[in-house]
């Protein structure tokens, strides 16, 4: 007798097993699919602050300074009247964008560099590692403060001093992967073929990097944040009254000892889920990423 094929609908396809694997994954790394929602959470509020938030964030009442949690200001007002709550969206924006955009900038840079470094070797190598050398002698906060304050006090500033301290990161993890890669088969292939340099950087040898990237840069998205807080709170970052988490917390942290906690707690919150809302993310991905560490959880 002849075998009777399966019917479809008892095999599974590529895209259910793809399913089941995630789900599977989901329900080991449950903390992460909580960091997950809470930074889409977060992005969502920030796009869509306009229509989200309840009140104007630098909308003023000084009948409604200091008043506690109540149904008109979940969070609170602060000093100025200002609803609590309104800013803290608001902030997301600032923030956000900061750590995305600086993430971002100091990828590319740091991740076209090293590949050059990584790929030619020689006097190159040796110039652009002693300047990574040079930078990475600074403590990259300090860094960061004397570049702010040297450009001055704007969203663009900031981001640019944040991406400059984190570009020599990429660029010494990527010449290393480079390094590694560039000695197998596959790129000894590609250079025989004739492949010229950017497209055996590009095609052949960046995109299996990309794992360490990926964490990398998820990781990388939590110090800039943090970073960028920092900087505010000590007077160096976005300056009042715009709305940013970090010029926020300093504000609140005058006034814990006289009762008005919230003006400190709630804003520092928002640093501190987000900061680990982003280490969860990126460890979890390492996980994922690395053949060595799944079938560790």
């Amino acid at each position: 007798m002849a075998d009777v094929a399966p019917s479809p609908a008892t095999v599974p396809t590529p895209t259910s097993a793809a399913l089941r694997l995630l789900w599977i994954r989901v329900r080991r790394n449950w903390l992460s699919t909580i960091a997950l929602a809470i930074i889409a959470i977060m992005l969502i509020a920030a796009v869509l602050a306009n229509w989200i938030a309840p009140y104007d964030a630098d909308a003023t009442d000084a009948e409604a300074a200091l008043q506690g949690m109540s149904l008109q200001h979940l969070l609170g007002t602060d000093i100025y009247g200002r609803d609590l709550l309104s800013r803290i969206i608001f902030a997301a924006r600032i923030d956000l964008t900061v750590a995305f955009g600086a993430t971002a900038v100091a990828l590319v840079i740091g991740s076209t560099i090293g590949a050059i470094s990584g790929l030619y070797r020689g006097w190159v190598d040796l110039i652009i590692m002693r300047c990574v050398d040079s930078i990475m002698a600074f403590p990259a906060f300090i860094l960061a403060m004397a570049i702010t304050a040297a450009l001055g006090n704007s969203v663009t500033n900031v981001l640019i001093a944040i991406s400059l301290t984190q570009i020599p990161n990429y660029l010494r993890l990527i010449r290393g992967e480079i390094l590694h890669i560039r000695e197998m088969e596959y790129a000894d292939a590609a250079r025989v073929v004739g492949n010229p340099a950017w497209r055996l950087v590009f095609i052949h040898l960046l995109p299996n990097c990309l794992p360490p990237i990926i964490v990398q840069a998820t990781l990388a998205m939590g110090y800039a944040l943090l970073t960028m807080a920092a900087l505010s709170f000590i007077g160096l970052g976005i300056q009042p009254p715009q709305s940013e988490w970090g010029s926020m917390t300093a504000e609140g942290a005058q006034y814990i000892v006289t009762g008005e906690w919230w003006l400190f707690l709630y804003p520092g919150l928002a640093i501190v889920l987000m900061v680990l809302s982003f280490n969860l993310i990126g460890d979890s991905l390492r996980d994922f990423l690395d053949p060595r560490m799944r079938g560790i959880r």
